[in-house]
C-alpha cells in the first residue's frame, strides 16, 4: 500500500470507524484512539486491500481493539476492587461473601446484552444522566430509560440465583 492509498483510505473511512467505536463506547477520546490504532495496524500489516472489503476489515480491527480495551478496563476494575477490599477490615466470612457477590455481578454484567450494558455502565460508572446518555448514544431519553430498566431487570434476575 502506498502512502497515497493509505491517506485516501484514512480520509475516506476515519470518521466512520471513529463513530462506530464512539457508539459502542460512548467515549469520544477512546473512539479516536481506537480509530487511530486501527489505521496504524492497517499500515503496519500492509493488508492487500480490496475496495469492496476494506470497510469490513476496518470495522473488524476496530471492534477487536475495542473488545481488547474493554477486557483491559475490566482487569483494572477488578484490581481496584480487590485493593479496596483489602483496605477494609472485615471478617473472613464477609470477605468470602463479597468475593462471591463481586464474581456474580461480573458474570451478570458480562452476560448482559451490549446495548443495555453500555447504558448501565454510563449511568452507574460514568455518573451520566439519562439525557446525557441519550445525547451521547444518539437515542431518545425513553430508549435509554427502557434499556436501563432492562439492564436492572437482567441484573436482578441474574443476581437472585
Amino acid at each position: 500500500m502506498t502512502q497515497e492509498q493509505f491517506k485516501s483510505l484514512f480520509d475516506k473511512h476515519f470518521d466512520e470507524v471513529r463513530n462506530y467505536i464512539y457508539y459502542r463506547s460512548g467515549d469520544r477520546e477512546l473512539a479516536t484512539d481506537i480509530a487511530q490504532e486501527t489505521f496504524l495496524k492497517m499500515w503496519e500489516k500492509q493488508f492487500d486491500i480490496q475496495n469492496d472489503k476494506v470497510k469490513g476489515l476496518l470495522y473488524k480491527i476496530a471492534g477487536n481493539l475495542f473488545s481488547s480495551n474493554y477486557r483491559h478496563q475490566k482487569v483494572e476494575l477488578n484490581f481496584k476492587l480487590s485493593a479496596k477490599e483489602s483496605e477494609t477490615q472485615s471478617s473472613p466470612e464477609e470477605q468470602i461473601q463479597f468475593k462471591e457477590l463481586t464474581a456474580q455481578y461480573e458474570l451478570a454484567l458480562a452476560g448482559m446484552p451490549e446495548k443495555q450494558r453500555v447504558v448501565f455502565l454510563m449511568s452507574r460508572m460514568d455518573k451520566l444522566k439519562y439525557a446525557e446518555i441519550a445525547k451521547t448514544l444518539d437515542l431518545s431519553v425513553k430508549a435509554v430509560e427502557k434499556r436501563m430498566t432492562q439492564a436492572l431487570s437482567f441484573l436482578k434476575t441474574k443476581m437472585n440465583r
